[in-house]
């Protein structure tokens, strides 16, 4: 007969094999410091995908024997994994991943200092937003639209989207705080703490900030200059396990500006059907596409999720707003993280971007495709190598044999006057890249770029 002292004994049991469980996780953590330091020192990378891959299939084979459930054996081996790499990388100065945004801020200090800079790293167009949202602005804000919304956004704009992308209906669509905001509400209503998504880069490191945050293991595939950036089928079916959760996709991609051909994307699409697994499409870019692009939407997958917002193709970035579009189950969870994190879209700028969704932005297309036209014959004459893009707004550049660190060429530039984008921050992968954005006149990419091109020519005079 079982009596509470056997149920006490049990839990002493259970608190005693717990506190095992945490000494060995310490240990564990220990030991990746001391992995971390030697990596360091060697200059080698933090992350190695064949390394977690026989861990992984090591730990999945042992869990098969003793009775363990796969799904849950890979979720909590991701979530050693991801602190391992956490750990390591807090003693790594080598894997100090240095964004566009952190350049743009020191760039904006050296400005209140007094110094001019050019700014070549922020993808922010020059120019202001056509005339007829500015008057919408105007006009909701004297019709007293100025309150409080739902949380997925004004019916009006979300119909009008709706029609725009041949929704069934509005359900299909949440207007959100920008596209971050729309990528991170999606990770967050699907992908549990220890699952897995699947990341082509190089890529805007929101995605990968998105699921970490979320606890989730980020696994990478690395395109590269020589192979024009196409990601390969065989590396992303190799990445598939039952613990992986989504495939996040950018294309036209920020920075690269590679477009991937429809075959490609719908074989994509085709194994993340396969597997079961939601597919993440961040095109906010589509509007600048210089060849012909695809959208999620169009192959039917309802596990498709489509994020855009109008701050790059109506010059809107201070506006902060951006949609979803996707099954009305997923857009039902992300309106409710929506609702909890900050409410809803300001109502009047709701209506600007009605007034938005109308308006062709075939000048403000012309403009930047012009600008990187000047790009690319300045360029052309340096010893640098580059992907013609397809779409976007940015070059992104390979810079090698300069003879000195990546680091301290970007803070010379710096010092010279003109910001970029380290390549850095776009995957660990590309130390010798720069992101060189368009999004200035003529006048001022060309002063950028004379400074740009004298630091190449003359790494050791800056």
């Amino acid at each position: 007969m079982v009596d509470s002292k056997d149920l006490e004994e049990l839990r002493t049991l259970m608190r005693s094999v717990t506190v095992d469980i945490m000494k060995l996780v310490k240990n564990r953590m220990d030991i990746a410091q001391r992995i971390g330091a030697i990596k360091t020192n060697l200059n080698r990378q933090i992350e190695d995908e064949a390394v977690e891959q026989e861990i992984h299939n090591h730990v999945q084979e042992l869990g098969a024997r003793i009775g363990l459930d796969r799904n849950f054996t890979g979720r909590l081996l991701n979530l050693l994994l991801s602190q391992s790499v956490k750990v390591q990388i807090q003693r790594s100065t080598s894997a100090d991943s240095l964004t566009a945004m952190d350049v743009f801020v020191r760039a904006k200090k050296l400005e209140e200092e007094g110094k001019e800079i050019v700014h070549l790293e922020v993808g922010e167009p020059d120019f202001l937003p056509p005339r007829q949202i500015i008057h919408a602005l105007s006009r909701a804000i004297e019709k007293g639209r100025v309150h409080y919304t739902e949380s997925a956004g004004v019916p009006a704009l979300r119909k009008e989207l709706a029609k725009k992308f041949r929704c069934h209906g509005m359900e299909q669509v949440v207007v959100t705080p920008g596209a971050r905001f729309a990528i991170f509400s999606a990770i967050a209503s699907i992908v549990n703490p220890g699952e897995e998504i699947i990341v082509v880069e190089p890529a805007w490191p929101a995605y990968r900030q998105c699921a970490e945050f979320m606890g989730a293991k980020v696994k990478i595939i690395s395109t590269s200059l020589s192979e024009e950036w196409t990601p390969q089928m065989e590396h992303l079916e190799n990445l598939m396990s039952e613990n992986t959760k989504m495939i996040v996709l950018n294309y036209p991609n920020n920075p690269t500006g590679k477009i991937v051909t429809r075959d490609i994307f719908r074989n994509i699409v085709n194994l993340a059907r396969v597997n079961d697994v939601f597919v993440l499409s961040d095109e906010v870019y589509a509007e600048y596409s210089y060849s012909t692009s695809s959208s999620i939407l169009e192959f039917g997958y309802e596990k498709g999720i489509m994020v855009s917002s109008f701050s790059k193709s109506h010059a809107m970035t201070g506006f902060r707003v951006g949609f979803g579009i996707g099954d009305e189950a997923v857009i039902e969870k992300m309106a409710k993280v929506q609702a909890m994190a900050v409410t809803s879209v300001a109502e009047p700028i709701q209506y600007a971007a009605l007034s938005a969704v109308k308006k062709k932005v075939t000048r403000n297309v012309r403009i930047i495709r012009e600008r990187i036209e000047v790009v690319k014959n300045r360029l052309n004459s340096m010893p640098v190598r580059y992907y013609c893009p397809d779409g976007g707004m940015y070059l992104f550049v390979q810079i090698s044999n300069l003879g000195i660190e990546p680091r301290s060429f970007l803070d010379r530039l710096l010092e010279m006057g003109v910001a970029v984008a380290p390549g850095v921050g776009f995957g660990r992968n590309y130390t010798d890249f720069i992101r060189i954005s368009v999004c200035q006149p003529t006048r001022l990419l060309n002063k950028g770029l004379d400074i740009i091109e004298s630091s190449i020519r003359n790494p050791h005079m800056i």
